[in-house]
């Protein structure tokens, strides 16, 4: 009896007494078939719980008549443009029973005066456009729902990303919002041959992601690829967007830390990339485009070096490799030098050590590599009222009073402060920190071994280079190996625009 009772108030019925079509004691309304059966009375009790209308607060259902015909409209608030969802009720509510179509199709044709519609059928897609936030639309008697794209996501606006800056040139970048992001695309390309294909994955978030490529400079066997490579993710969701999806195109290798993509938030690279033959990946919800298929010239490359004039932007390349390499080799060096003090000239015995060290080298090397990611990850989760302050603590800190108190040698502090500083000159994350494994291992072997772990770690560092194929099977450091000494020149030296020589 007391059982009996409790499911009475709770709105369930006890497990003896649940028949066909009921589970977990709870009645579930089941679609005839996988499609709209034209009852709106049973269409909608199905939708209404299929999306937990009575659950979910922010999923809005209106009930109204359209030409005689009871009706139920679907949409998510926070969606939708109100004014334009006001001006259609008002359409829809002004129409005469002499006026209303005999289906969906001739409704879109003949009755609704908005450019974006479509008609659906499969239960699946219409769930999936409402969770999206596309107006559905069921009628009584019509065995397709109308679908209404008015959608207004909630978007920040295209200011200069924090971490893709320029000297000069555009101040715009991409957003969270894939349309504003192909709309950015689009606009600095107003070609026939710009492509931009949709596709989802994730079983529970159906990420949107646009393929954006040139049809006739594309490789078309390496789009496929991709396409089908996208098509066979089989994960709930993306959670981290451009990652998420990074490690499901690349699902092996992850010991190799060289970064198979490069990863911008200014349109204007994208679009550059995309003329030359690239694909771009738009990932919704985020504000980075991928470049595929990437070479470590392709990450090394940054806008500056074409916003000067050519003289000027091959400096700039130039440089940036230069200090690259300088990142990695500079602290093994160092290390290996004053483990063999007699290799250096007399004119360079200004670098050796004043005072000896309280603390073995190699220790005061690996301490500093990791305080300087402590500190950068202290920057990022500092408030910005106490940024000021805690960085002059920390300058005095790790700087002066450390040296004073023994724990590192000044000349150590100098050299890991310009490692620091050097990083920042590529805006690569991937790249800066594949740097660095190989700048530690190197220094690990280089104390351990000599001049031999030396060689061995230089070793390392280009066997992964040359075993670290782009995504089109390519060699990582093309054109650099296999030797294309045009193509090469044309990665090295910034030259002048084709066409822009006069005859």
């Amino acid at each position: 009896m007391a059982e009996n009772k409790e499911n009475q108030y709770s709105g369930q019925l006890p497990e003896n007494e649940a028949g066909p079509g009921m589970r977990g004691g709870m009645r579930k309304e089941q679609p005839s078939g996988t499609g709209i059966t034209g009852c709106l009375r049973q269409d909608s009790a199905w939708l209404d719980q299929k999306l937990a209308t009575d659950r979910n607060f922010d999923v809005v259902t209106r009930t109204i008549e359209v030409g005689g015909r009871e009706a139920t409209l679907y949409f998510i608030d926070g969606f939708c443009k109100d004014d334009l969802l006001q001006k259609l009720l008002q359409y829809f509510m002004d129409m005469k029973a002499r006026d209303m179509p005999g289906d969906a199709g001739q409704l879109l044709k003949k009755s609704l005066p908005y450019i974006e519609v479509d008609q659906e059928r499969e239960w699946e897609k219409i769930t999936s456009s409402v969770l999206s936030g596309i107006f559905v639309l069921l009628i009584d008697g019509y065995r397709e729902a109308v679908l209404i794209d008015a959608r207004s996501y909630p978007a920040r606006g295209v200011e200069e990303p924090e971490k893709d800056k320029v000297l000069r040139g555009s101040k715009d970048g991409f957003v969270e919002t894939v349309v504003f992001n192909t709309a950015l695309i689009r606009r600095r390309i107003r070609d026939t041959d710009l492509r931009m294909e949709m596709m989802s994955a994730g079983q529970s978030s159906k990420t949107d992601i646009v393929l954006c490529y040139m049809d006739s400079r594309v490789d078309h066997d390496f789009l496929e690829k991709i396409k089908e490579k996208i098509r066979n993710i089989r994960v709930d969701s993306l959670t981290m967007n451009q990652e998420s999806l990074a490690e499901c195109l690349v699902p092996g290798r992850w010991w190799n830390p060289f970064p198979k993509f490069k990863y911008t938030e200014r349109p204007d690279t994208a679009a550059a990339q995309v003329l030359e033959g690239n694909v771009i990946l738009l990932v919704d919800n985020s504000p980075s485009a991928m470049v595929l298929p990437t070479t470590i010239f392709d990450v090394v490359e940054e806008a500056d070096d074409y916003y000067f004039p050519p003289i000027t932007g091959t400096y700039l390349r130039l440089t940036r490799f230069i200090i690259s390499l300088l990142t990695y080799l500079m602290t093994p060096t160092f290390l290996l030098l004053m483990d063999n003090p007699h290799w250096i000239p007399e004119g360079f015995s200004f670098i050796l050590l004043k005072e000896p060290p309280n603390i073995p080298l190699i220790w005061q090397f690996l301490i500093l590599e990791l305080a300087i990611d402590g500190l950068r990850l202290a920057a990022v989760n500092t408030p910005n009222m106490l940024s000021t302050p805690l960085s002059v603590m920390a300058a005095l800190v790790l700087g002066e009073f450390s040296v004073n108190s023994g724990w590192f040698s000044s000349e150590v502090m100098l050299y890991m402060a310009f490692v620091a500083i050097a990083n920042y000159t590529q805006a690569n994350y991937e790249l800066g920190y594949a740097l660095k494994f190989m700048r530690m291992t190197t220094l690990v072997l280089t104390a351990i071994f000599g001049i031999w772990g030396y060689a061995g770690g230089l070793l390392i560092s280009v066997l992964c280079m040359c075993c670290n194929k782009t995504l089109s099977h390519r060699s990582y450091l093309y054109p650099l190996f296999p030797l294309n000494w045009k193509k090469l020149k044309n990665r090295l030296i910034r030259r002048r625009l084709p066409g822009a020589r006069q005859e």
